[in-house]
């Protein structure tokens, strides 16, 4: 049976652009979800330079290395600097990509979107799922253009189509994981200017990491903390798996070594940022 539906308009928009139409009564946790994800999706369509400029974005850095820094950076294990390279900046993506999530956020939260939320008879922490399931599409977007330029650029994976595969599904893993990192960050922040500046705290992630550089050439008192954060373990499950195993990437351990601490990794990240922001969005301001 079909629920009348009450609609949640945000103060200040133009023609019910931003409305959110919920079933009425204590609906599904489901419902909510998807409701509010699509939503979220709709709203980055409405704003194609959402989309563009992330784009834009990971096509000037992947050059700038790709073609101004990779000549003079050596790589171990037997991959080109380019084979190297584009693995570890599509898992960069994430993070890139997170804090137009974080701003997107800010911004519902200062515009009462969050507020109409709150008084309807929804699970609250379903709204909050939406919203990450949302940012994952377009966390997902950003790592298919990355990937394409990255094939245009002279990538080429040498390991088999099954891992391929999986290497791409480690990413995406990631990719909803790190979102409710930004989504926490964008609760708290207040507006959209303070949520890209507190984003900025988590860029350096993808600096101090083997992305780009091999953690060997970086300072010794930097190492310890390089090769064991979360973006470097990721970049080297998914490194493994599309090239055929760590020996030719040139790093230790096994593959399914790296993929399993990845994965202890996104569930810890997911456990404590998921519960964070779903305690941030229940509270009333």
């Amino acid at each position: 049976m079909s629920h009348p539906t009450i609609d949640a308009v945000v103060p200040g928009s133009t023609q019910g652009q931003d409305r959110v139409s919920v079933p009425s009564g204590r609906t599904t946790f489901s419902t909510t979800a998807w409701v509010t994800s699509r939503r979220t999706v709709l709203q980055f369509f409405r704003t194609p330079q959402l989309l563009l400029m992330g784009s834009v974005q990971g096509a000037l850095f992947l050059f700038m290395f790709r073609y101004i820094f990779g000549g003079a950076i050596e790589t171990r294990g037997d991959l080109t600097y380019v084979d190297f390279l584009v693995p570890g900046f599509l898992v960069t993506v994430v993070l890139w990509t997170g804090m137009a999530a974080a701003a997107g956020v800010a911004e519902d939260s200062a515009s009462g979107v969050y507020d109409r939320l709150r008084s309807l008879p929804i699970p609250r922490s379903a709204a909050m799922v939406g919203r990450s399931l949302a940012d994952a599409v377009l966390t997902s977007w950003g790592i298919l253009v990355t990937a394409l330029l990255g094939l245009a650029v002279g990538f080429r994976a040498h390991g088999s189509v099954g891992g391929i595969a999986m290497g791409f599904l480690v990413m995406l893993v990631a990719g909803y994981v790190f979102t409710w990192v930004f989504i926490l960050i964008g609760l708290v922040a207040g507006s959209a200017q303070a949520a890209q500046g507190m984003s900025m705290l988590v860029v350096p992630f993808s600096f101090i990491s083997n992305a780009n550089v091999p953690v060997s050439s970086m300072p010794g008192w930097m190492q310890p903390f390089a090769s064991h954060q979360p973006i470097t373990v990721i970049i080297n499950a998914v490194r493994s798996l599309m090239h055929g195993g760590t020996g030719v990437v040139g790093i230790g351990h096994s593959t399914v070594y790296w993929v399993a601490l990845s994965a202890v990794w996104c569930f810890g990240i997911l456990v404590a940022f998921g519960a964070l922001a779903t305690a941030r969005f229940a509270k009333a301001d």
